[in-house]
């Protein structure tokens, strides 16, 4: 199986980082960054910027890269490496009716540093680096669910 490749956002309003919900249905309590899957043929900017829109609807300007991530679950094999960018809004704002045309993302909230600490995130270094700076790689970790 192929190492799936995919981008993130860290984006900060206010001093809050906008989180989507990680799996869809209700599967999990567990909250990532909004992004996802590259797309062949496509920068790894404007794959951010489709899959912000589409589980957002927001529009972002992405700037440098700050963390690389990668998770795997060695069962099914499956193996995902994640490159997070500092991005910036530039057009929209949270909607609650916002709907993700691929039905993943159903909810999405910004939240402080201390407040994270009261949910289930991945990677593990999301707060770290959110609010931070810097370029970090975080080695292999296995997905949880």
């Amino acid at each position: 199986m192929p190492i799936r490749l995919a981008t993130r956002a860290i984006i900060i309003q206010d001093g809050r980082l906008l989180l989507v919900n990680a799996y869809p249905d209700g599967v999990s309590d567990l909250w990532c960054a909004p992004g996802g899957g590259v797309e062949t043929g496509t920068s790894l900017p404007d794959n951010l910027i489709r899959e912000v829109h589409e589980e957002t609807g927001l529009t972002i300007a992405v700037g440098p890269p700050c963390l690389i991530n990668e998770f795997h679950e060695p069962v099914s094999g499956f193996h995902q490496v994640d490159i997070f960018f500092r991005c910036t809004v530039t057009d929209g704002r949270i909607d609650r009716t916002w709907r993700d045309p691929e039905k993943v993302v159903t909810e999405r909230r910004l939240v402080t540093r201390a407040e994270m600490k009261q949910l289930r995130f991945k990677p593990d270094s999301l707060a770290e680096i959110a609010f931070s700076d810097g370029l970090r790689y975080d080695p292999l970790e296995r997905l949880i669910r």
